[in-house]
């Protein structure tokens, strides 16, 4: 799941995130797919250079010097844009060394995901990310081949090119192929399901988890997104399971709050008010 930032560090990714903004808007569609492949790249370095890390995230050294080192590491690997991305960061504030790794990776996600919303491709991208994260955590032996960081790197992305094939967006690719690379000590289903919440996050919307023992149909589920988006006030995107041990029903879950509407629950719920 998503890495909790202290609080200096919150404010220095929420402002990065919003000049980040500023840029996709105005970028193309090739330029941000080359601003999310570097900045990738940065984080990928910064995971393995730690004196580097360090330095660059030392609010003790002064940020003219924390960012004259950026650019003489990264000028020649790095585009104007992302090179500007990568000085914004280490000109901030930074509670741990870790946490300007966490905000170069979820830079770089925003960038790459920005492409998908300009292609129009965001909705599908978010699916297809939330249907990987299932199948990884169906199929244990292949999420422990893609995490397994003792394997060569390079043989980790071509089992998930085999696994993936011509099914998904460039971008969804994109995205898994770095956290098998990346792993960062995370379960692939977990990292999978952040990024789904991330996609749908960039279309203004909350993301509820629907468990439901039966298939529902297309107008059920209609009438559950406009139900949910009245409840939260909020446009809502719907990831939906089948769990048959639930019996009836339906159960929901919206961050951490959880609607337990199920005939389980219910009858769970029974048992526990029985006097013992």
């Amino acid at each position: 799941m998503a890495v909790v930032l202290p609080a200096t560090s919150r404010e220095s990714l929420a402002e990065a995130e919003t000049r980040l903004d500023s840029r996709v808007d105005s970028a193309s569609l090739v330029e941000l797919g080359v601003l999310g492949e570097q900045l990738f790249a940065v984080m990928r370095l910064l995971l393995t250079e730690m004196t580097l890390r360090r330095y660059l995230a030392d609010s003790s050294v002064p940020a003219a010097h924390r960012t004259q080192l950026a650019d003489q590491v990264f000028a020649r690997q790095l585009g104007r844009p992302a090179l500007d991305t990568i000085s914004d960061l280490v000109s901030a504030r930074w509670s741990r060394p870790s946490d300007l790794v966490e905000a170069v990776e979820v830079l770089a996600r925003r960038a790459t995901l920005g492409v998908a919303e300009k292609d129009g491709t965001l909705a599908d991208v978010e699916d297809e990310l939330f249907r990987f994260g299932r199948i990884v955590d169906r199929e244990s032996q292949l999420a422990t081949l893609l995490a397994d960081t003792s394997a060569p790197e390079d043989a980790r992305v071509d089992l998930l090119n085999t696994v993936l094939g011509q099914k998904v967006r460039p971008v969804t690719k994109i995205l898994l192929t770095q956290i098998v690379r990346a792993p960062r000590g995370r379960h692939l289903e977990w990292a999978a399901e952040e990024l789904s919440e991330l996609a749908a996050a960039r279309r203004d919307r909350y993301v509820a988890h629907i468990a439901t023992p039966v298939a529902l149909t297309p107008r059920q589920e209609q009438q559950l997104t406009a139900s949910l988006s009245r409840l939260y006030g909020r446009p809502m995107s719907l990831q939906i399971e089948q769990d048959p041990s639930l019996l009836g029903g339906l159960v929901v879950r919206v961050g951490g709050e959880v609607i337990d509407g199920s005939v389980s629950g219910r009858i769970n719920a029974a048992r526990r008010s029985l006097p013992r």
